[in-house]
Order: structure tokens, then sequence, then C-alpha cells
């Protein structure tokens, strides 16, 4: 098995985007939700590198990627195509793309910029059918905004952990569950709370990401959308999702609470290769 090597793509507006590569067979990029970066798939690392060369990427403004002039999602789509780009020019093959949460929305807008992507496999992230169900309250942005603008990183990326796992224990989490998650975030130090990222979900403020069915037309390769219900915020749309695009299956978890990645890896990590397997 290979070691672990940091490669660089360069994105349509000039941002250089790192990412990790290590494990053995067929090419397999890997997107981060908001607020992390490649480490996110530390747990998953294990069940994946003896099967597929993973290419963990560290989004625009995270880990060692440079930061850009100005954001929008659409540039973070042109990081994740820039990458799979590059992996497919040295391995000489396709490669299939798995993004969480916001990695996953960027995962599905790279699907319509490049003909690289071979499959695509999205966990609880994709453009909402309702952007309203992601809305952030006018007040709370801009409490981020002051947050950011002073300098409160850590403590800004420590009120919204707490505020995140809280509410998983209102809708049913276990008290170990919850732990687990905290704890990865501990891992995962340090986080980046970008209001630039939270405003692409909400409608309070801003023109927010919003599901196309044209858009999901265009994407005609393999796709599988996991989901949970214990969130029913993706699970409550999904169909819409899959039954717009043209080669879409959804395999359901069930109380992993947006977190599978860390809360079941192994589970995750056999329901992506059983994916790829069947449909390469």
């Amino acid at each position: 098995m290979s070691t672990p090597s940091v490669d660089r793509a360069v994105s349509a507006d000039g941002t250089e985007i790192a990412y990790v590569t290590s494990g053995q067979g067929p090419p397999v990029v890997l997107v981060p939700g908001g607020l992390t970066d490649h480490r996110t798939w530390d747990l998953m690392r294990p069940y994946l590198e003896p099967h597929v060369t993973v290419h963990a990427m560290d989004p625009r403004g995270r880990g060692d990627s440079g930061e850009g002039p100005e954001y929008a999602i659409e540039r973070e789509c042109e990081d994740v195509a820039a990458v799979v780009d590059a992996v497919a020019d040295v391995s000489g093959s396709r490669v299939a793309v798995y993004g969480h949460s916001h990695g996953g929305a960027c995962a599905y807008g790279a699907a319509t910029l490049t003909s690289n992507i071979d499959a695509l496999m999205l966990y609880e992230g994709w453009p909402p059918p309702n952007p309203g169900d992601f809305d952030w309250p006018p007040e709370v942005l801009g409490q981020i905004d002051q947050a950011v603008a002073a300098g409160h990183h850590e403590a800004l990326a420590d009120r919204f952990v707490t505020g995140l796992v809280d509410w998983y224990a209102s809708e049913g989490a276990t008290e170990q569950q919850c732990d687990r998650i905290r704890e990865w975030y501990r891992t995962l130090q340090p986080l980046h709370v970008d209001p630039r990222v939270l405003r692409v979900w909400s409608s309070v403020d801003g023109d927010p990401l919003t599901f196309d069915p044209e858009q999901a037309a265009r994407i005609a390769v393999p796709t599988l959308l996991q989901v949970d219900s214990a969130v029913p915020v993706w699970s409550s749309w999904v169909d819409v999702v899959a039954e717009a695009l043209p080669d879409a299956r959804v395999s359901r978890f069930d109380g992993q609470y947006h977190h599978a990645v860390c809360l079941s890896p192994q589970a995750v990590a056999e329901d992506l290769l059983a994916f790829l397997r069947e449909r390469r």
C-alpha cells in the first residue's frame, strides 16, 4: 500500500487545491463537509485503502489548500472538478467522487463540469429542493460575522459544535453518540466556521443553493444518495432528487444523525465499495 502523499491541482481561478493520496486500486476523490478538511476521512481510510486509491481534498481556505480572491460555491465545484481532472490525468482513468454534506453539494456541481467522473456518491449533500429548510436567522449570521471579524475562530467553532450536538440530542441521539461526535470534531481542530458557506445554505439574506431538475438531468453518471432517517431535512427530499437524476440509487441509514462517517465508518465504506463494484 502506498505511503500518503500531498498532491495539488490548480482550480479554474488559479487557486491551488491540495489533496492527500493513499491506498491502492481505482481512484476515488473524497470531498469533506463545510467545517473540516481531508482529516474527515481518517476513520474511513482503513476500510477504503485496501480497495481504492483515496484522494482526500482540502477545500479552499482549509488545510494545505490556497484561498481564492472571492468565495462562491461555484468556485468550490470547480475545485472538485480540478482535482478530479488531475487525478484522472495521473491514473489514466475516470474517477469516482464521494462528498459529505456541503462537500456533497460541491461534488454534485462538479459532475456537470468534467467528463472525468464515472460515479458520484453523496452523503446528505446535494442542492435542497426547499432551501428554506436550512435557513439561518439573520441575527445568528450577524453574530457569526462579528466573531469571524474579531478572530474568535476557536470559540466560534466550539459554540457551533455544541449547538449541533445539542440539537442531535434533542432529536434522540444517545449520550454515547453525542460524545463520539464531539470527540471527532476535537480531532479535526482547527475547524472552519465560514459565514460565506452558511449563507449558501440560507435563503434569509442571499441567493441560496437550490435543487434544479434540469441540472440533475445532466448528471448522467451512476449516483448513490446516502441518507439517514434521523435527519428528516435530508431524507424527506431524497426521492425527489433521485427521480430527477438519470441513474440514481438511494441507500438508507438509521440513527446516525448526519455523522455516519464518524459513528459508522465501516458501514459507510462498505456501502460505497459495494456501489462501486456493482457499477464499474
